[in-house]
This record gives structure tokens, sequence and C-alpha cells, in this order.
């Protein structure tokens, strides 16, 4: 019998702001049509908090109760995901 390792317990994250808008897809495709990206609810706080309220990672972190570390990922992610969006085509989905 195979035992199954367990790792650390994932913290929870503050997300101060849950958009009430859960799509956006290109104009003039459908979406039944288009690929879907779909960003979390952690990734779309962590790009607020830096793009659009312009807090330093420090103050970001703090914020969503995380590392400094942790936080950089997160918002690394987002914008990976964002950008590949734009830049191809694609619809994002916010929210899991």
């Amino acid at each position: 019998m195979q035992t199954r390792r367990r790792g650390r317990p994932c913290l929870a994250r503050r997300v101060a702001c849950r958009p009430e808008i859960k799509y956006f897809k290109p104009r003039g495709v459908p979406l039944r049509q288009a690929e879907i990206i779909i960003l979390s609810a952690e990734e779309i706080e962590a790009f607020r908090l830096r793009h659009l309220n312009g807090l330093e990672q420090t103050e970001a972190a703090a914020k969503m109760r995380t590392s400094q570390s942790t936080y950089q990922r997160i918002l690394s992610a987002a914008s990976r995901k964002i950008a590949e969006a734009l830049v191809n085509g694609k619809a994002i989905q916010i929210g899991d």
C-alpha cells in the first residue's frame, strides 16, 4: 500500500476584490469558439494591487497575506496569462 505524502497546506490568501464581470473576449469571436485562459482570484488580485493600485511588491504581498516570493510568482503567472490572451486573441475567464 502506498502512502501519500502531504505537503504544506495552502494558506488562505486575502482577496479583497472579486470582479462582477467573469469573461473578457476578443471582439467578433463568439465565446463558445474562443480559447479560454483562466485567471484565478489570487492572480487578478495580485495584478490589481500592482497595476491598478500601484503598490510595490512588499506592500502588495502584505495585503494578500503572503510572502514576497509567492506574490511575485502569482503576479508573474497573471501577467503571462493576460499577455497570452491579448497577443493571441484568447478569452479570459476571471475566477475559478
